[in-house]
């Protein structure tokens, strides 16, 4: 098994938003907002090569959108999903699975592309993944969360033929690759748990969206349900820390992967690195 980092870009996001009831002046620390009170982010996705299968987890936000939408958002830096692929020898065309740990836009924008007046699945020979809980969830969403699922970045998927769910074929995944459930950010999200040389590396989408949101008072204000996330963290944390797992970030704009200590103050980031440093 090879893995890929593959960058698609920055976006920026409320700093509140992001750091819950953690007051500004402690959090600007970590991640500092510009004037309107934005952080920038990383969308950050993983490539897994084994065998005859590349497996994509997550896609980014894409480019489908117009300039209203991209004004909200500030999408910025060099990377792209394309030029990403590119630089590891790779097109959109060599995916064989696409994985999505959820279908908030940010994660799964880059899923639909448009041809002319139509949109269609960017990733033409690959089998889209989701499971049948969220996406019952997105496809019915609430009304706090349905601005984040935008059904064109959704909808194509099974209109294509293409979507198939974890459940009901989960043992077409190589054996070095299970998935978790977390229920706290969203209905089911999935975190891709990795055995990759003799270490178990975790994929963490939203649950840690970052290494500033390991302290369990760091929960997001766009998480469904808070108390459960953060349920989620102690027993997820603790679990990591003893078994000395890499963590794997999406959103953190400079760390991307660490490992965990147990400290005075509780678990925290110990030694921070690439994934290309393993």
């Amino acid at each position: 098994m090879n893995l890929y980092t593959i960058n698609t870009g920055y976006f920026k996001l409320d700093g509140g938003a992001m750091f819950g009831v953690v007051p500004k002046s402690i959090w600007n620390n970590i991640n500092a907002a510009d004037e309107n009170n934005l952080c920038n982010w990383a969308m950050r996705c993983l490539l897994i090569e084994d065998g005859n299968r590349l497996i994509l987890v997550d896609n980014g936000l894409g480019d489908k959108q117009d300039a209203k939408f991209f004004g909200h958002y500030y999408l910025n830096g060099d990377d792209s999903l394309d030029k990403s692929l590119a630089a590891k020898g790779f097109s959109k065309d060599d995916i064989t699975d696409v994985l999505l740990t959820h279908l908030h836009f940010d994660h799964c924008g880059g899923s639909v592309v448009r041809e002319g007046d139509k949109l269609v699945t960017a990733f033409k020979n690959a089998t889209y993944w989701s499971n049948e809980r969220h996406w019952k969830w997105a496809t019915e969403p609430n009304d706090r969360e349905k601005a984040s699922f935008l059904k064109e970045n959704i909808l194509p998927i099974q209109q294509s033929g293409q979507l198939k769910f974890i459940e009901t074929a989960a043992a077409d995944f190589p054996k070095d690759i299970l998935i978790r459930q977390v229920f706290g950010h969203t209905e089911a999200m999935m975190l891709p748990q990795l055995t990759y040389k003799g270490k178990t590396i975790i994929y963490m989408a939203d649950l840690l969206p970052s290494a500033g949101h390991i302290p369990l008072p760091y929960v997001m204000a766009y998480d469904m349900f808070p108390l459960t996330t953060l349920n989620e963290k102690k027993s997820f944390l603790t679990e990591a820390q003893q078994n000395d797992y890499v963590l794997f970030f999406e959103h953190d704009p400079a760390i991307e992967c660490c490992n965990l200590q147990l400290t005075d103050k509780g678990i925290r980031m110990k030694d921070t690195f690439k994934l290309s440093e393993l």
